[in-house]
C-alpha cells in the first residue's frame, strides 16, 4: 500500500510546498521593476536595490517573489538583503518609512557635533521620517553629514536638512566635473589608444609603473606593475575589479577624484584592463556615493559610445552599505551577488578571483595616476617623496585643522607639515594633542611623534600604518577614550560574523570601553585574540584604537587596579 504525504486527508486538501508561497501581486510588481534584466544571481544586490528604490524597503512579499524570479532559495535572497546596512527588510506588514534620514557617526562627524545633531533630529522629525544612524560617509572635510533619502547635506545642521525633507529633495546632487569633452582637449584617452594601436606593448607599460614606484592606494601598498605581471601570468579569461569601496573612517580621496576628473580615473581602468586582457571591468562603488553614481553612468556611456571600450566591458555595480566589502575577497563575494564575508586564502584573487577567474583588483586612486605616469614619464612620479617613500599621495584630512580635505603631497610628508603648510594650521581655540595616520583601523599616535613619516612600511614600528592616507587630526579638546570607542563601535557594527574572535571581540571590547573603569589585562588579551585569530584585517586591526590609547594616552582613561 503507497504511503501517504503528511499532509493529505483529514481536510488538507493538496499537499503545499515549505515556504512561502509567492504571491501573484508581488511577482508581478517584482517583474515590472526587473524589466527585461537578467537574472543571473551575481545581479541579486542590483535587483534588490531596484526594489528597494521603488518601494523604499524590501517586504517579504518581494523577496520571496524575487527568489522565485531568479530561481533562487529564498534563504539565498533573505540573507543577502539582511547582510547589508542599506537594505531596509521590513517584517510583515511593516509600512516603509517616507524618508529615511541617515546621520554620519563616523569619527569626524562626531567631533563636528554629530551625536547632538542626531538626537536634535529625532526630536524634530516629521512622522513618517524615520532617523538612523550611519557609518561614514566619505565626506568628513564637509562634517558632519546626514543623507536624506539619496541627497547629502553637508556641514549639515537641523534645520537644513528638515528643509531638505520638507522641500521633497532626495534625489543625489551631481556636482560639476569635468567631462569627456574637456578631457578630450586635454589628450585624454591618448595614452589607452597608443595600447590598443600597439604603439605602447605591455613590457613598456609595466615596466614604467615599475619604475615610478606606484603602489596599490587602497591601503594595502602592493606594487601596481608586479601585480598586473602576476595575472596576466595565470590562464584567461580574466577580469578587472575596481575598488570603488572606501569605507575607512576618514578617507575620501577616492571620492574627490572620481567627482572632479573621472576620465582620468576611466582611462586608468580601460589600460589596467587592456593590459591584463580582461574581458569585464567592473567598478564595485560605495552605496554612500550616489551622486557618483549618476555621473558614472552618464560617462561610462559617452566613452562606450566613442568607441573606446573594444577590449572590455564596463559594468557598474552598486554596493549596499558594508565595510567589509573594502576587503579585496569580500568585495568579489558582493560582486557575485553574495554576502560580503572574506576568503580564506589562498587562493589568492590574482588567481582565483571573480567567478573564480584570474582577476585583478585595484583602488580608484591607483588607476587615477597611471595615465600621468605613461605620458610624464616614471621618474616624474618617482621624483616626490624622498627616503620614506616615492612618489604622490593623496591624504584626507579631516578633524581639527582649519581646511580639511584632500591633500595631494609627496610620500613621507608628515602630519605637521600637512596640518602647516597644506591645512591652515589647527582650528581655531585647538591645540595638536594627536592623530590617526590611517583612518580608523591604522591607530593612533600623539602629537609628540608627529615627524613621522606618513607611508608604507614606517609606522608599523609603532604598532600603526598608513593604511588608505586617511588622516584625522585631533585637538586637546578631545577625549582619547571617547575616540578609541567610537572607533570600536564602528568595528563592532561593521564585523561581517563570519569568525567568532572579531564578531564576539569587538562586541565584547565595546561593552568592557563603555565601563568607567577599563580592565586594562582582559582588554589586551582580548586585543591579542582578535589580532591572531580573526581572518582579515577587520579584526586584526579593530583593536589599534584601542592599544593605542592603552600605550600613549593612558591619562584618558581609568583604569581598574583592584
Amino acid at each position: 500500500m503507497p504511503k501517504r504525504h503528511p499532509g493529505a486527508g483529514r481536510g488538507r486538501g493538496r499537499p503545499r510546498p515549505k515556504g512561502r508561497a509567492v504571491e501573484p501581486a508581488a511577482l508581478a510588481e517584482v517583474r515590472n521593476v526587473l524589466g527585461d534584466r537578467p537574472r543571473r544571481r551575481d545581479l541579486l544586490i542590483e535587483h534588490l536595490h531596484l526594489l528597494q528604490d521603488r518601494y523604499q524597503g524590501l517586504s517579504p512579499a518581494h523577496l520571496a517573489a524575487l527568489a522565485a524570479e531568479m530561481r533562487l532559495s529564498m534563504a539565498e535572497v533573505y540573507e543577502t538583503a539582511t547582510f547589508y546596512a542599506h537594505f531596509d527588510v521590513l517584517e510583515e506588514g511593516e509600512q516603509p518609512a517616507e524618508t529615511t534620514l541617515r546621520v554620519c557617526d563616523g569619527l569626524s562627524c562626531e567631533l563636528a557635533g554629530a551625536l547632538e545633531l542626531d538626537s536634535a533630529l529625532r526630536a524634530a522629525a516629521d512622522a513618517g521620517v524615520r532617523v538612523v544612524r550611519a557609518p561614514c560617509m566619505g565626506r568628513c572635510d564637509q562634517a558632519p553629514i546626514v543623507e536624506v533619502g539619496h541627497r547629502h547635506v553637508n556641514r549639515a545642521s537641523t534645520d537644513a536638512v528638515l528643509a531638505t525633507v520638507r522641500a521633497g529633495k532626495r534625489s543625489p546632487r551631481v556636482p560639476a566635473y569635468r567631462g569627456l569633452s574637456d578631457y578630450l582637449d586635454d589628450g585624454g584617452y591618448r595614452a589607452l589608444n597608443a595600447c590598443l594601436g600597439g604603439a605602447r606593448p605591455f613590457e613598456s607599460i609595466v615596466a614604467a609603473l615599475d619604475d615610478s614606484g606606484l603602489k596599490g592606494l587602497g591601503g594595502a601598498g602592493f606594487p601596481t606593475g608586479r601585480k598586473w605581471r602576476i595575472v596576466r601570468g595565470h590562464p584567461g579569461p580574466r577580469l578587472l575589479a575596481v575598488n570603488a569601496d572606501e569605507g575607512e573612517p576618514g578617507t575620501f580621496k577616492d571620492r574627490h577624484y572620481l567627482v572632479t576628473d573621472p576620465h582620468r580615473f576611466l582611462e586608468g581602468v580601460l589600460i589596467a584592463a587592456w593590459a591584463v586582457e580582461a574581458e569585464t571591468s567592473y567598478i564595485y562603488l560605495r552605496d554612500e556615493y550616489p551622486d557618483v553614481r549618476e555621473l558614472l553612468l552618464t560617462e561610462i556611456a559617452m566613452v562606450e559610445a566613442r568607441g573606446l571600450t573594444p577590449h572590455t566591458r564596463l559594468e557598474l555595480r552598486r554596493g549596499a552599505g558594508a565595510y567589509i566589502c573594502g576587503e579585496e575577497s569580500a568585495m568579489i563575494e558582493s560582486l557575485e551577488g553574495k554576502r560580503g564575508l572574506p576568503r580564506h586564502r589562498p587562493p589568492y584573487v590574482a588567481e582565483n578571483g571573480l567567478f573564480g577567474r584570474p582577476t585583478l583588483v585595484q583602488n580608484v586612486e591607483t588607476l587615477f595616476w597611471v595615465r600621468d605616469i605613461l605620458e610624464r614619464g616614471p621618474a616624474w612620479f618617482a621624483n616626490y617623496g624622498g627616503s620614506a617613500g616615492r612618489g604622490l599621495r593623496s591624504y584626507s584630512v579631516s578633524g581639527r585643522v582649519r581646511d580639511p580635505g584632500v591633500k595631494v603631497a609627496a610620500a613621507g610628508i608628515t602630519v605637521r607639515e600637512l596640518i602647516d603648510e597644506h591645512c591652515g594650521g589647527m582650528a581655531d581655540g585647538h591645540t595638536f594633542k594627536g592623530y590617526l595616520p590611517g583612518g580608523a583601523s591604522g591607530g593612533i599616535l600623539p602629537a609628540g611623534m608627529a615627524d613621522l613619516a606618513l607611508d608604507f612600511g614606517v609606522l608599523e614600528a609603532h604598532d600603526c600604518f598608513v593604511g588608505s592616507h586617511a588622516v584625522v587630526v585631533l585637538s586637546d579638546q578631545d577625549d582619547m577614550r571617547a575616540v578609541a570607542l567610537n572607533l570600536m563601535r564602528f568595528f563592532e557594527d561593521e564585523s561581517c560574523g563570519q569568525c567568532t574572535p572579531c564578531r564576539v571581540g569587538t562586541e565584547k571590547a565595546v561593552k568592557l570601553m563603555e565601563r568607567e573603569h577599563w580592565d586594562e589585562p582582559l582588554l589586551e588579551e582580548l586585543a591579542e585574540a582578535m589580532a591572531d585569530a580573526s581572518i582579515c584585517g577587520l579584526g586584526q586591526a579593530a583593536a589599534n584604537p584601542l592599544n593605542s590609547v592603552l600605550r600613549r594616552f593612558r591619562e584618558d582613561v581609568k583604569l581598574n587596579h583592584g
